[in-house]
């Protein structure tokens, strides 16, 4: 299965950070926040992935490459000084994603979600992995059903967590462009074609310099944990 990393968006509120570098670059532990994702990737049997640029993605592709540094194969979808949105840049790389389903993750969230769960993930058009409310989207967006399938209505509803698998099919006879993915996953929702899991690990949006900061601490508080628990 492949992999697509989301990496073209602007990261307005991390401005001015992102004015000159973009928002996946930013560092967390030392590392670009996507070379977390890429190496978790990758130690879970994820050795062919994609990602979208767009503002400042020259610099993506310079610090990425090819992926030969990280034991992996790196295609990157350009979508040009303007992105395309979450539905529109997947549709863009659709020719490189294959006629098979595929994982996406969104490329400014940290998690320890172990991806090899989805590798083999059966899914009608999507399946997305879900997390208890944060405290920035308390309202959450679907609710799980008793058989893993994803609804509007019904609570409790929980958050999506920009993890999950799609198949190319939830994407077909859509003309390419600007194009926002909620609406067509509750359309695909509707028709009762989409199922879900709920994770409760480690998992953080990084959307704001201050979960940025959070992440750091996270990052500096597992280190000292594992130095003082070497067995960990």
């Amino acid at each position: 299965m492949k992999a697509m990393i989301l990496a073209a968006g602007r990261g307005e509120r991390m401005r001015p950070l992102t004015d000159s570098t973009p928002k996946p670059l930013l560092l967390a532990a030392g590392k670009p926040i996507i070379q977390h994702t890429i190496e978790r990737l990758v130690n879970t049997g994820f050795t062919e992935i994609i990602i979208n640029i767009a503002h400042l993605g020259q610099k993506i592709k310079q610090t990425l490459g090819n992926g030969d540094q990280f034991g992996a194969y790196i295609a990157y979808s350009d979508e040009g000084k303007t992105a395309l949105e979450t539905a529109g840049g997947i549709i863009n790389a659709l020719p490189l994603l294959g006629e098979k389903p595929f994982l996406v993750v969104n490329g400014d969230l940290a998690s320890n979600y172990d991806f090899s769960l989805l590798r083999n993930q059966h899914c009608d058009l999507a399946h997305l992995v879900l997390i208890p409310n944060p405290e920035h989207h308390p309202e959450g967006d679907f609710h799980l059903s008793s058989n893993q399938r994803l609804t509007e209505k019904g609570f409790p509803k929980l958050t999506y967590s920009g993890m999950g698998v799609y198949n190319p099919e939830l994407f077909s006879n859509i003309a390419p462009g600007q194009i926002k993915l909620a609406p067509i996953l509750r359309r695909a929702i509707s028709q009762n074609s989409v199922t879900g899991e709920k994770f409760n690990g480690f998992w953080m949006d990084i959307g704001t310099p201050e979960r940025l900061k959070d992440l750091q601490h996270h990052y500096q508080n597992e280190d000292t944990s594992n130095l003082l628990n070497p067995d960990k």
